[in-house]
């Protein structure tokens, strides 16, 4: 198995068709200041898969900040069942709705691993706001 493409989104979903619908594509956020939580975001993750990988596949996410320190790690398993006649590739999509912990400035990984193996990685980058200034009042007020 393969990751065909892996990104942040601020919302995602698969209809009833099976379409993956993906809204709001990030790659980096501003926050007030560190620490802090990035709430709800959406990895979404389309893995393709062949007839050879037939079976029980473990998948595991880890969550890396820019000084190389795991700050989140999450694993379950994808199955991935015996195509149809004729059918040469399954896309296998995942969607997981997490916060993200954000301990620093700087360029955080979500590292995609697959039974063991890392298969892709998508990078978030994080940047401070500015301080705002607010100018006192000129003149005079009654």
């Amino acid at each position: 198995m393969i990751v065909s493409f892996a990104m942040f989104a601020d919302a995602a979903n698969i209809s009833q068709e099976g379409k993956l619908n993906i809204l709001g594509v990030f790659d980096a956020v501003q926050v007030a200041g560190v620490p802090t939580m990035h709430p709800r975001a959406h990895l979404v993750v389309r893995f393709k898969g062949t007839a050879e990988d037939i079976g029980t596949h473990q998948v595991s996410l880890r969550w890396v900040n820019p000084g190389g320190v795991e700050l989140w790690s999450s694993d379950g398993q994808v199955e991935l069942t015996t195509p149809p006649p004729g059918v040469a590739e399954i896309d296998i999509p995942l969607i997981a709705s997490i916060d993200l912990p954000l301990d620093l400035t700087g360029a955080y990984t979500m590292r995609v691993f697959v039974n063991g193996q890392q298969r892709g990685e998508v990078p978030l980058y994080v940047r401070s706001a500015p301080p705002t200034f607010v100018a006192p009042p000129t003149g005079m007020m009654s």
